[in-house]
């Protein structure tokens, strides 16, 4: 069994630690020395897999497809031929038909070097997961990456069948310095590092609905938790109808704590007792505090 950090691990790593051994079968990888040909036009080192890995193979028994994004590249950034990759794989999933796909998330959102072609490729990935599920093909986001999963990657996350984050992992649509540039750091602070892992980690996503599971910061964890959401997933029955929910879920959350400045203020808004002690909590010991609180 893997005790190894999911958190520490790179893309590579983590597709080591989560599949079965010897079973991953990348697509397109570094040999084919596939290189962003923006990034070069701006003399900005590339590399040969653009910072994402793709393939197949199986978890836990189960036929899977896999894309890792490599954070250390330009902090996981999506350019036009590293959303190809991704959209690439989404869309074979319809033709060989796995029991899933796993996206595990390290990214900052989409390169400002290449903008235009990767917003293009973001809204590329989003119809891509979006057509995988109308098939009845779950796509699970694993956030609990150093960068965790922000701007478009964010909204590609919560496209997804579930979310599944530890602690450490990160998700929001806007990152701490990006707030606090277009809107002052009186609105939100990026040096306050509680705050920031108060309002965008996987703690306090979980306690508002947007991460479906919290796990530890453990490949074993993040492998066994992902295989069960794959072996306990029912179809939609209407996709339309599963999006429609989730909006008004977040309509719901909006109106139950839009005027909250901190995730203190909301755990304390959903009857937790000590919301401050939360962040102190180990996985195990905070789920078990929460679990008879949580909202649906």
């Amino acid at each position: 069994m893997s005790q190894r950090s999911y958190y520490e691990a790179d893309a590579r790593e983590r597709i080591d630690g989560l599949l079965d051994a010897g079973s991953f079968n990348e697509y397109y990888g570094p040999r084919r020395r596939t290189i962003s040909p923006h990034l070069a036009q701006l003399d900005v080192p590339g590399a040969f897999d653009d910072g994402i890995v793709v393939g197949e193979g199986t978890l836990r028994g189960l036929p899977v497809l896999v894309a890792a994004q490599q954070g250390a590249f330009m902090g996981g950034g999506v350019g036009e031929v590293h959303g190809a990759k991704l959209t690439g794989l989404l869309q074979r999933a319809l033709s060989t038909r796995p029991r899933a796909v796993l996206l595990l998330l390290d990214s900052g959102g989409v390169r400002l070097h290449e903008a235009n072609a990767g917003l293009i490729a973001i809204s590329e990935i989003m119809r891509a997961v979006l057509a995988a599920r109308a098939e009845g093909i779950p796509v699970l986001a694993l956030v609990g990456s150093g960068n965790g999963a922000f701007g478009g990657m964010g909204i590609v996350a919560r496209c997804c069948t579930a979310v599944l984050m530890s602690e450490e992992g990160r998700l929001s649509l806007s990152g701490p310095e990006v707030i606090e540039t277009v809107r002052g750091v009186e609105e939100f602070d990026s040096r306050d590092r509680a705050l920031v892992w108060r309002v965008t980690g996987g703690k306090h996503r979980y306690l508002i609905g947007e991460a479906t599971q919290l796990v530890a910061d453990r490949m074993d964890d993040f492998a066994d938790a992902a295989a069960q959401r794959v072996r306990d997933f029912v179809p939609d029955a209407d996709p339309l109808d599963a999006l429609d929910q989730a909006q008004q879920a977040l309509q719901a959350r909006v109106d139950a704590y839009g005027d909250c400045r901190d995730g203190l203020q909301i755990w304390a808004r959903q009857g937790i007792a000590d919301p401050e002690r939360l962040p102190l909590l180990d996985t195990p010991t905070f789920l078990d505090a929460v679990a008879a609180r949580r909202l649906p």
